[in-house]
């Protein structure tokens, strides 16, 4: 439903009408005419998957797609029509209890999004109609009304903004929950409204409801007595989105224009797409392959079952005669009917509990990364969320990490360090601190005592004080106890005169702003607040200075700077502009550049974030015709932004460079030793952010990702114009070079190794920007674009790290796309913590979000959420190497166990004449894969530590030994298989051994055919729950209860379910036969010796292999570095990766 609705909004629809019109409070605009409101979408909110009356068939519709459980499903049917040997309860029981658990977890979580939509429709709000406050609940709201939304409420659906309690007009507003960033923003009431909203009467045209949060474009019609209408301009700043929480504002009212399923949070409600792990992409591979054996075993039987009977006598011997029906039925269907048996006899090799056991040991296994302490931050005093468990398995396998800058490998906690006024470095000191410079009191300079003019100093602090969004937070009874704003908060000195005895703090929606604001603060000018349009500033001599804002032309990604249009008290219009070098540089006059580019670009390497600071003085006929351009392109509804971009492009040229800032963004905690662990694990790191190159590149460096012998390959821009010729043609130039020089230059690399720490070989870096990778991604031909991928890719994937500086969100989720879709299909993984990283979070095969300071966006939508960058190392090198090595093993495990099962059943056939007679009793057919052997692995696979945490931690480069799906390649397949069929051998023909003397019993009687049966089934049982006990390396009481609880529990359920009459079953064929079986010393010391003997193997492999491998020389460091005293399960090679690959000798 929702698809459909996207489509139909962003253009499937031809027929759709571009916009909307609104009436206010349900008021027609003219007298005469009989009003019919238009009709619109209610405002119920509907994110569940079923309902009451389709959660049955959709569900099983769902769960038939899944090809185990439609092929049970049809052996289950072959079962009940055809006469098989077997009960259909055999298999039918397993498949309910598949179906059955997993409705139960899918109903469950629908019912929870149910519960959640309920709490949303039914929220109390307070609508006013004619001239009444009405409670209503949240979902009857309708376009038209006009909704009142008190402070810290969030808003019941998009609204206008008509009237707020604040003298300015203006409200605060959060949408962490919307687009990810927490910091306040500023919305404004449409001027000129009636103060009483009763008497306003009002229409609004508006564009129909589309998916982008920060478009939006109407404009309001108001009718006042008989004269013209007023028509005042809509945009993103007068619109209040549903989700959004109102902050520092008493009350505000708003008309609804779009509700329910339309509103922008609705439409950008986007269902995650199902992922995948490697690992089931393994058991479909597999179970193709059990699949063949099952149909081969039966083909095989019904073959030899008709050769055999070609035998004179063999047809029909003299003790079975056929009946007349039987005789008379067709040969060929008779044929196809015993295929069937045969196929519903050896089925139980296909292991469809294995799913329900995989989907407990995720569900299950996820709340050990929820639990670990080692993940909580005190800080925010939360620790690490689960979102998908689905995917556990996939942190041990990656080969990529895409990582943002700002907020995850950076704090985005803004600190300003220092500013340069026309070319004079001006570095703040505090009074304890050794730098260079002397403090505010005795006026800022640079290093050889110069300094820039008073005049120029003060332009450039205003432009400071002036140029920004920035508002000033109104002092609570809180804020004096806290001392800090919620958000961004900076006290403000009590000697100051302004404001007296209070504590101020500052509200924007940048860190920033903030950070520019304060640092004009030090130099001793200071932002009292915006009131009623007028902007107050704190100079030296602790004067009070107003400006009238005229105009805010808003910062964008694609401008790359914001400017204020502000009036003087001496009427003087200026303009003062911010932004990034490359957006300001252009615009002014290019003598006074020099001056300021050299310490831009020292800042840039140092790491800090720069902005250059510039002003206009603007004529009286300038400023007539940029703001009669601004007011005219603000009222248009089609291309709105497009004409407002013209008009700030032609306002912002001609401006006089004043200066530059610097700002600091600290590394996170750790970053470093994270970084240089993931590519000790072979991972590979690219960096994707929409910072600046020189500032990014130096984040590297001080991550590691960059080491000082690191060449560095660079595809910018600035180096496609270095050669004078075309773009596209230096381009592919310069593709070429570096592909020969990084990939057909280079040395082999093993797989695996991404850094040779100690080597000759060169490392190199590659560093791209966002217009280069555009040409790149999006060449002028279809086969150079094809070309060109290729050789960025082959570059790429041979460097140690790529940065990749001026992303736009969409580019990141590109590269992530192209580097999942390459040869290999390698498993990535992208990291993030803002809006912008939503893109690639949902595009990677694993998505982590980091709980920063830009809200929960990134967190919401990504399948693992950690605090802080660097638990990213244990989440993958401790965590997802155990649960990759705990799967893989109850994979192998799982089909190993139900090969030893069947074949068995198989070997039988040769011996009964092929006539479909089952070895073993329903109850063990049934029971087997459900309760004798299902508890055992499925704690191995939540508990098992082959290798303690600690060690993995500090050998990074274990995991290596389990990249590519090391343990789920065929080879170990192979290996585990041959085991199953060496093991089903030895149970049936050592049993068979065993009944080649008639008189096993004391009174000389003999065991039947159900005795044979049952003491293979026990020998089974015994081998295949002790094997796994070899295999268990950390043992805990819940493997002690479950393993050898799991044996007296079938020891106890055989004599129970042979030991008494059962008056539900037609025919008991174990009644004593088990009591019986274990009378006799022969059948004791068979099922102890082959036992034994299964095993043996196994233990001797244990005992007599030699370590050898990489990693075989580590074993005293390593034992060394974690302490003398390790266990015996920690110091000992690992049996899985013994058993499971000859690549993973791993001594530890």
């Amino acid at each position: 439903m929702l698809r459909r609705r996207l489509n139909r909004l962003l253009g499937g629809d031809e027929r759709r009408v571009d916009s909307r019109t609104i009436y206010v409070g349900h008021r027609s605009s003219s007298t005469t005419e009989a009003f019919i409101p238009p009709k619109f979408c209610d405002n119920r909110i509907v994110s569940s998957k079923y309902t009451v009356w389709n959660f049955l068939p959709k569900n099983l519709f769902e769960q038939f797609r899944r090809i185990a459980n439609f092929y049970f499903l049809i052996i289950f049917l072959v079962q009940v029509i055809v006469d098989t040997p077997t009960s259909p309860v055999t298999s039918g029981l397993p498949l309910f209890f598949v179906i059955t658990v997993t409705a139960i977890k899918q109903g469950y979580e629908d019912w929870l999004r149910h519960k959640a939509d309920y709490e949303v429709n039914k929220y109390p709000v307070t609508v006013l109609e004619q001239g009444r406050k009405i409670r209503k609940e949240s979902e009857k709201i309708k376009v038209g009304d006009v909704v009142e939304v008190e402070e810290d409420e969030t808003f019941p659906c998009d609204l206008i903004l008509l009237q707020s309690s604040r003298d300015d007009d203006t409200c605060f507003v959060t949408t962490a929950s919307l687009d990810g960033e927490s910091n306040h923003k500023t919305h404004y009431t449409v001027p000129d409204t009636e103060k009483d909203l009763e008497s306003l009467n009002a229409t609004i045209e508006c564009e129909q409801p589309q998916p982008d949060l920060y478009k939006f474009v109407g404009r309001m019609h108001i009718y006042k007595n008989e004269q013209e209408p007023a028509v005042r301009s809509l945009g993103p700043e007068n619109l209040l989105l549903k989700g959004a929480t109102l902050k520092n504002t008493q009350k505000i009212y708003g008309v609804a224009v779009y509700t329910g399923m339309e509103t922008k949070m609705a439409l950008n409600y986007q269902g995650k797409s199902q992922k995948r792990s490697a690992v089931e992409k393994s058991i479909n591979a597999f179970l193709l392959v059990y699949l063949c054996i099952l149909v081969s075993k039966a083909l095989v039987c019904t073959t030899l079952k008709y050769v055999w009977q070609n035998k004179p006598g063999q047809d029909e011997p003299w003790y079975n005669e056929k009946t007349q029906r039987e005789k008379d039925t067709n040969l060929y269907l008779k044929m196809f009917t015993d295929f069937l048996s045969f196929m519903v006899l050896f089925n139980f090799i296909i292991p469809v509990s294995m799913y329900v056991t995989v989907e407990m040991q995720k569900f299950l296994g996820s709340f050990f990364i929820t639990w670990d302490k080692d993940f909580f931050d005190p800080e925010i005093k939360e620790g690490a969320l689960v979102n998908t468990s689905d995917l556990n398995e996939e942190l041990g396998q990656v080969e990529y990490v895409f990582t943002d800058k700002t907020g995850t490998l950076t704090q985005n906690n803004m600190e300003f360090i220092e500013c340069c006024i026309d070319g004079f470095q001006y570095k703040y000191r505090d009074a304890n601190s050794e730098l260079d410079g002397l403090c505010v009191a005795d006026g800022p300079v640079n290093k050889v005592q110069q300094k820039a003019g008073r005049e120029r100093e003060e332009l450039f602090l205003r432009a400071l004080c002036l140029c920004h969004t920035v508002q000033v937070k109104e002092p609570t009874e809180q804020n004096q106890r806290d001392g800090l704003d919620q958000v961004d908060g900076f006290v403000v000195d009590s000697e100051e005169p302004h404001p007296p005895q209070e504590q101020r703090g500052f509200i924007a929606s940048s860190p920033d702003e903030v950070a520019l604001v304060k640092g004009a603060m030090r130099y001793g000018f200071t932002f009292l607040g915006l009131e009623s349009k007028t902007m107050k500033i704190l100079t030296r001599s602790n004067d009070v200075e107003m400006y009238e804002l005229l105009h805010v032309l808003n910062f964008d990604p694609v401008r790359r700077r914001m400017s204020v249009i502000v009036r003087s008290k001496s009427g003087d219009t200026l303009l003062f502009c911010k932004g990034a070098d490359s957006s300001i540089f252009p615009r002014v006059r290019q003598e006074e550049v020099e001056r300021i580019r050299m310490n831009v670009e020292r800042n840039a390497t140092e790491g800090y974030r720069t902005l250059c600071v510039a002003y206009k003085y603007l004529s009286a006929e300038e400023y007539a015709q940029a703001d009669a351009g601004l007011r005219e392109a603000r009222l248009s509804l089609q291309d709105r932004e497009e004409k407002l971009i013209t008009v700030y492009n032609q306002v912002e040229t001609g401006m006089s460079l004043i200066g530059a800032t610097a700002v600091e963004d600290r590394l996170q905690e750790e970053a470093a030793e994270t970084m240089e662990a993931l590519q000790g694990a072979g991972i590979k790191v690219w960096v994707l952010t929409g910072d600046k190159m020189e500032t990014a590149k130096s984040t590297c460096y001080a991550c590691r990702l960059f080491q000082r012998n690191t060449e560095l390959l660079e595809l910018t821009v600035r180096t496609l114009e270095d050669g004078g010729r075309r773009r596209e043609e230096r381009l592919h130039e310069l593709l070429l070079e570096y592909h020969k020089k990084a990939v057909q230059d280079a040395p082999p690399v093993r797989a695996g190794v991404t850094r040779t720490w100690s080597s000759a070989t060169q490392d190199y870096g590659f560093i791209i920007d966002g217009a280069t990778l555009s040409m790149v991604l999006n060449s002028s031909s279809e086969s150079s674009s094809s070309r060109y991928k290729n050789l960025f890719l082959q570059i790429c994937q041979n460097c140690t790290s790529v940065l990749c500086c001026r992303m736009a969100p969409l580019q990141k989720a590109q590269i992530v796309k192209m580097v999942k879709n390459s040869k290999g299909s390698p498993i990535t993984l992208s990291i993030g913590d803002g809006a912008n990283d939503v893109s690639m979070i949902l595009e990677a095969h694993v998505g982590i979000g980091i709980k920063g300071k830009e809200g929960r966006q990134a967190v919401r939508n990504s399948d693992y959420a950690i605090p802080k960058l660097k638990h990213l190392k244990k989440l993958l090198l401790a965590h997802g190497h155990l649960y990759y090595v705990r799967i893989a093993h109850l994979v192998q495990y799982f089909f190993y166990k139900n090969l030893c099962f069947i074949l068995p059943q198989f070997l039988y056939q040769f011996f009964c004449g092929y006539s479909q007679q089952p070895l073993y009793d329903a109850a063990y057919l049934t029971m087997y894969n459900i309760c004798f052997t299902s508890m055992p692995i499925l704690a191995y696979s939540l508990l098992e530590q082959h290798i303690c945490m600690e060690v993995l931690l500090d050998n990074s480069t274990l995991y290596r030994d389990i990249a590519k799906n090391a343990m789920l390649r065929w080879g170990p397949f192979l290996y585990w298989t041959l085991l199953g069929v060496f093991h089903g051998l030895l149970f049936f023909f050592g049993v068979r051994y065993l009944f080649s003397n008639p008189a096993l019993q004391d009174n000389g009687q003999v065991f039947g055919n159900w005795s044979y049966g049952t003491i293979v089934f026990t020998v089974l049982v015994f081998t295949v729950t002790l094997k796994l006990a070899l295999d268990t390396r950390h043992w805990t009481w819940i493997n002690h209860f479950v393993i050898w609880g799991s044996l007296a529990f079938y020891m106890f359920f055989s004599f129970f379910w042979g030991g008494i009459i059962w008056p539900f079953l037609k025919q008991q064929r174990l009644y004593f036969v088990f009591a019986n079986m274990l009378s006799s010393v022969s059948a004791w010391l068979v099922i102890i010796l082959l036992i034994l003997l299964s095993l043996l193997p196994e233990i001797l492999l244990v005992v007599f292999r030699k370590p050898r491998g990489p990693h075989a020389r580590q074993k005293k460091p390593v034992q060394s570095s974690v302490g003398g005293n390790q266990s015996p399960r920690s110091s000992a090679r690992p049996l899985l990766m013994r058993t499971f690959s000859d690549e993973s000798n791993t001594i530890i």
